[in-house]
């Protein structure tokens, strides 16, 4: 097989929820306990640290593996979906898995896998493990996919769990109320073992407390812990302070390359993880936390996280595409005082988007576009769905397209935003 070849195998044979949706989700973790155990349980072969929650989960995991890299760990990472190539799924020290590693591994498993008959996400797991376990990494930092409980991911045993801001995200899997999401989310908190929450929202506090309690796991409310105030915020990084509960200095000057302001939901997270890795032995000086928190991007290649694209007219992407995500990207573009916004924007043809829409302002001007695979929603329906709620702009039947007639449009101190769904994002072709 080629790689290409390869990925047509796994792509047409296996049920992706990327491209189909819910009917690729498995309610049970058999397959991926199977697949393991034949492999050998490599999971098992190294250091874990785990990611959930419904945004900020990616940020946090590169800023994590960034500041392990740092810290001169040979250090894995496991995210997802990916947005241009399937080998940003699974990296190492930031390079990406090798396409000669993916052929072998399908090539020698079709077998097992046609028996078995996995998920793409089930073989994708198993593959990143199995990947981590022959580099012999010291540490991976794994990113759950959806949920938590019964993602694949959850058969590890981690240093630490962390998660990040629960919200509403695919409620017809996780449920339609904070306290079932969070409920499947804090699935990832094992027995003794640490638990850190990034940010404590009160009404669903007591779902993490009452699981920790169950599990005899140790669990720390990260905001409780670390205050952030921004100092300073170009559009290239941030620099912020960092108190503790006491209103005592701990670090100042802290440097991030990651910009949206939604980034300091998630850097108590972060610290108290890494308060958690040095009390279980891993060695992190703080020049190693600063260097990492300052070169993410580099160190990890994350993309599509308030990514600056081109300037006159400032063109900005992100990946954020549920309530709380478009909520955030929508305060970080009237931070920026524009005269006008033009705003490429597509959805998923699964997800009740009424919400989202209404977060719009009406004043911006759109231009409405369809990712291409099966889930996305029709572009004429988005345009419909969105002109009855006052939210107005043209229908464009491509994201290139979308993009270029925004190009066109707007002037040089304007700003472009391009979002609403990561396979919108995926698309852009300077990514």
């Amino acid at each position: 097989m080629t790689y290409q070849e390869c990925l047509a195998y796994l792509y047409e044979q296996l049920p992706m929820y990327q491209r189909i949706g819910n009917a690729a989700f498995r309610k049970s973790l058999d397959n991926i306990i199977f697949l393991c155990d034949a492999l050998g349980q490599p999971q098992h072969k190294f250091k874990t640290v785990h990611v959930a929650g419904t945004n900020g989960k990616g940020s946090s995991s590169h800023m994590l593996a960034a500041v392990l890299q740092s810290a001169g760990y040979k250090t894995g990472l496991y995210t997802s979906p990916h947005l241009k190539s399937f080998t940003e799924r699974v990296r190492v020290n930031g390079a990406e898995l090798e396409q000669d590693y993916l052929v072998n591994f399908v090539s020698l498993h079709k077998e097992l896998f046609e028996k078995i008959k996995p998920s793409f996400f089930e073989m994708t797991v198993a593959l990143a493990f199995e990947y981590f376990a022959h580099q012999q990494v010291d540490i991976a930092v794994i990113e759950v996919g959806l949920g938590g409980r019964l993602d694949s991911t959850n058969i590890i045993q981690p240093e630490v769990a962390l998660l990040t801001n629960i919200g509403y995200d695919h409620q017809s899997i996780l449920g339609d109320t904070l306290e079932e999401i969070a409920a499947e989310k804090a699935g990832i908190i094992k027995p003794a073992t640490p638990a850190v929450v990034s940010t404590r929202q009160p009404e669903i506090a007591h779902v993490f407390i009452s699981k920790a309690i169950q599990q005899d796991a140790p669990l720390v409310f990260a905001s409780d812990q670390f205050k952030i105030e921004l100092q300073y915020a170009s559009l290239e990084k941030q620099v912020v302070l960092v108190e503790n509960s006491k209103g005592t200095e701990i670090l100042s000057d802290l440097e991030l390359d990651l910009t949206g302001q939604y980034q300091h939901l998630n850097l108590p997270g972060v610290l108290q993880a890494v308060e958690v890795l040095r009390e279980r032995g891993i060695t992190i000086s703080e020049q190693a936390l600063r260097q990492g928190l300052a070169q993410t991007k580099s160190l990890t290649g994350l993309k599509g996280r308030w990514q600056i694209l081109s300037h006159n007219p400032l063109t900005v992407c992100d990946t954020g595409h549920n309530e709380d995500g478009i909520k955030q990207i929508v305060q970080q573009l009237q931070s920026l005082n524009p005269k006008q916004v033009h705003l490429v924007f597509g959805a998923v043809n699964d997800k009740d988007i009424t919400t989202v829409l209404q977060l719009l302002p009406k004043t911006y001007t759109y231009y409405f576009c369809q990712a291409q695979i099966p889930r996305a929603l029709a572009v004429g329906e988005l345009q419909q769905q969105a002109q009855v709620l006052g939210v107005k702009g043209n229908a464009y039947n491509t994201v290139a397209d979308a993009i270029k007639a925004a190009k066109a449009n707007a002037a040089p101190d304007e700003v472009i935003f391009i979002g609403g769904s990561t396979f919108v994002v995926a698309e852009i072709e300077e990514l």
